[in-house]
């Protein structure tokens, strides 16, 4: 009896097992792939450029996605990258799905853009994807120039719905903070008496910055709150021009000398779909405490020698 029931058991594990891999395909290079046929859209073909949501998961940990922020786009061609799943994209249409598995040993062999840090040997990482448009060279159309368009309209869809999560927090928190230019919102807690930091002006802060969740990542006035340690020195930047990220290059133009506020940051104002891992996670809203110490005027930039002319 216990031999039976023990045969029964084997027997339903090989089959889960056979029933889970049925389907499943191999590229050139042995990536495991299967494709979930969607609505019978338009081909994928080499020369277009696919829009898609993709997510990387490994041992059932979410690395990244792009489902609930904004999509990815590609270039299609007969090739694809090294163990990638750019590799069976010709095989599938607009509507399409796919899952499939790259393993580290693979990957490892001709490491193109690196091999992810958190896989090791004998490791493998899961990734699917869901095809949403494609454009195509029709009527003289660049695909690219189509994509282009598409994801700007994308850029706008992603920071409404940011500003609006921002928003909600304010509210939900009673904050009064002003919005700059659609961009980023901004709450003076101290009036300052000093110049104001307009555009071109430089700009030494003191600040510390963290996630809606109130986890500090970073800071010049508290060694605590560095996950990267450094010293704490006045940080400088150009107003609206250079030295900082976006929503700070904004915001800080509602400041004075002796100003004291926050700065309430989208991710697209920030640090965007890349993140800065580990501190800050993609597509993370950011608040930064900040105090400006001092502005002065952008140093003029050196005339270059005028070179000598023949005669002179």
């Amino acid at each position: 009896m216990k031999k039976t029931t023990l045969l029964l058991t084997i027997l339903s594990v090989l089959v889960f097992n056979a029933c889970k891999n049925m389907g499943f395909e191999k590229t050139k290079t042995g990536l495991e792939y299967k494709i979930i046929k969607g609505d019978k859209g338009e081909a994928l073909t080499p020369g277009d450029i696919v829009k898609f949501q993709y997510k990387v998961t490994f041992k059932d940990s979410l690395v990244i996605t792009t489902y609930n922020t904004m999509p990815a786009y590609d270039q299609v061609d007969s090739l694809g990258r090294h163990h990638d799943f750019s590799e069976f994209l010709t095989k599938m249409k607009v509507g399409d799905s796919a899952v499939c598995y790259q393993l580290f040993d693979t990957l490892q062999k001709k490491p193109e853009f690196g091999v992810p840090p958190y896989m090791k040997k004998g490791d493998k990482q899961e990734i699917t994807i869901k095809i949403l448009a494609v454009f195509k060279a029709k009527n003289g159309a660049n695909p690219r120039d189509l994509a282009v368009e598409d994801y700007r309209k994308e850029i706008e869809l992603f920071k409404t719905k940011e500003m609006a999560a921002i928003q909600k927090y304010l509210d939900n928190k009673k904050i009064n903070a002003v919005k700059v230019n659609n961009n980023v919102f901004v709450q003076i807690e101290t009036e300052g008496t000093g110049a104001t930091a307009d555009s071109g002006k430089v700009v030494g802060i003191k600040y510390s910055g963290y996630n809606f969740e109130g986890k500090y990542f970073d800071s010049n006035t508290d060694t605590t709150r560095q996950l990267q340690k450094h010293g704490l020195e006045t940080f400088f930047f150009t107003a609206k021009q250079e030295g900082a990220i976006s929503g700070m290059l904004e915001g800080i133009t509602l400041f004075k000398v002796g100003s004291k506020g926050k700065m309430f940051i989208p991710s697209l104002m920030a640090y965007g779909p890349q993140g800065m891992p580990p501190a800050i996670k993609p597509n993370e809203n950011l608040i930064f405490d900040v105090e400006v110490v001092e502005i002065k005027d952008k140093p003029a930039t050196p005339q270059q020698p005028e070179m000598p002319q023949p005669g002179r």
